[in-house]
């Protein structure tokens, strides 16, 4: 089964369209088989109130004279048409039988019934007919009689199943326009769930609100439960970003005091240059932190990286932090990548890349980005390149392949990271074009996006 197929098979809609139209046809099929054994019963009711009283007829044109006999006139002229689907058979007290005319030679095997008792059966009939029969004991005249008079079922079970047919397609053309019906009601009730879903889009997005509450009451529950984690979560982000700031804040003003006593120190104590280095280092480290600060600002804990809007700011920082060196550090973009990914964890993960390829490199770092689904990221320098037995060495955490370089060894292993939890890949290669080291990294979407329901 695919992506796609499961997710619809896990949908709520899909599952309430399924639920649905699996009970509405089983509602229609009852109905039909409801409506089929009405129609049998109702029309061999009707046939056995007409044979009754065609009885009672019979009965009255019967004389016991001069044995059992039936007076032709005083009858219905249907029974004396040979198999015109209409019997009778009278049988006396001594065994004498008068049988309709219409009967010709068949035989009709008829039980005796006790006077006052009925019974209505089904027997075949002569031409291969289906004989609906009722029965009946009588006392006349002080003799006991058993009258049956029978018709054929068959015509008005032409008509019945006529008429079955008939409701049939009316059933099937009901459930079409039933299901029609209620794809539209249930999609529409669940179109009211279309704003809530465009809110955890623009909050995915960067657009910081709280989900709407005009939902379905049933959702009421969940949008609360969610927008007090929102507040709650946006609430600490907030803080620790600004005890940071505040930390790298205070940290300044000693900072500053220390180097002015190292710099005076330093004229009469030439040992104290590397001290002083040791807190440039600091420096350098805090004003970092703060560019990356003043960066993430005050967005959502879910803000998306957006690659036109947010490399830039980032180069500009690597190019403060190395305005000594004078390194050429530009960017290009690919097409329009959609916005990707946790904007903290790409910005570590860049912020990291480019950092130790300014580090590496002599005079220029070259960063392209590009993708619509996933992101592809390409980092190269024109510095020395590394052989291949040391790129093994590059996502160790804690290790440097040049301990003369600054740093503290986890750049690269920060990166590794990042790229296992978006499950995607990188590769270490010698740049053709700078010649130095070129980093190629691919984030697989399915571990975020998707994830996330984008």
């Amino acid at each position: 089964m695919s992506l796609s197929d499961s997710k619809r098979v896990n949908s709520l809609e899909f599952r309430l369209q399924v639920g649905l139209t699996i009970s509405l046809i089983l509602l229609i099929i009852l109905l039909w088989l409801f409506g089929a054994g009405s129609v049998e019963r109702l029309t061999e009711d009707f046939i056995a109130s007409r044979l009754e009283h065609d009885a009672e007829a019979i009965l009255g044109a019967t004389d016991l004279g001069q044995g059992v006999s039936v007076a032709s006139a005083k009858i219905n002229q249907i029974y004396h048409r040979p198999y015109s689907g209409h019997y009778y058979l009278m049988l006396g007290a001594n065994g004498e039988e008068v049988a309709s005319r219409s009967l010709w030679d068949f035989k009709l095997q008829v039980p005796r019934m006790p006077a006052g008792e009925a019974q209505r059966y089904h027997l075949p009939g002569p031409d291969g007919q289906n004989l609906l029969v009722w029965t009946r004991g009588y006392r006349k005249q002080g003799e006991d009689l058993t009258l049956a008079v029978a018709e054929d079922l068959q015509p008005l079970k032409e008509q019945r199943d006529r008429f079955l047919k008939h409701f049939a397609l009316l059933a099937l053309a009901g459930l079409m326009l039933l299901l029609i019906l209620q794809a539209m009601v249930v999609r529409g009730a669940f179109c009211r769930l279309r704003p809530l879903r465009q809110d955890v889009q623009n909050l995915t997005s960067g657009q910081e609100q709280l989900l709407r509450e005009d939902v379905p009451t049933e959702f009421i529950p969940l949008v609360n439960e969610v927008n007090h984690l929102l507040r709650l979560l946006s609430s600490r982000n907030q803080r620790s970003r600004n005890a940071l700031g505040n930390l790298a804040h205070a940290l300044k003003g000693p900072l500053n005091l220390l180097t002015r006593h190292i710099d005076q120190a330093a004229s009469q104590d030439p040992g104290l240059h590397q001290a002083h280095e040791q807190v440039e280092r600091i420096r350098v480290l805090m004003d970092r932190e703060l560019r990356r600060a003043r960066l993430a600002g005050g967005k959502t804990l879910s803000e998306r990286f957006d690659a036109r809007q947010d490399l830039p700011d980032l180069l500009h920082a690597l190019r403060q932090i190395y305005r000594e060196r004078q390194l050429r550090i530009d960017c290009s973009i690919e097409g329009q990548p959609n916005p990707f990914g946790d904007r903290e964890d790409i910005l570590e993960l860049l912020g990291n890349l480019l950092d130790n390829a300014c580090k590496w490199a002599h005079s220029q770092v070259h960063c392209h980005v590009s993708g619509t689904r996933g992101l592809r990221i390409m980092v190269e320098d024109d510095g020395e390149g590394l052989a291949d037995d040391a790129i093994e060495l590059l996502t160790q955490r804690g290790r440097r392949l040049d301990e003369s370089v600054d740093g503290h060894g986890l750049g690269l292993a920060i990166v590794n990271d990042v790229v296992q939890l978006y499950e995607g890949t990188i590769n270490f290669e010698r740049s053709r074009k700078l010649h130095g080291l070129l980093v190629r990294i691919e984030l697989n979407p399915l571990s975020y996006d998707e994830g996330r329901g984008s």
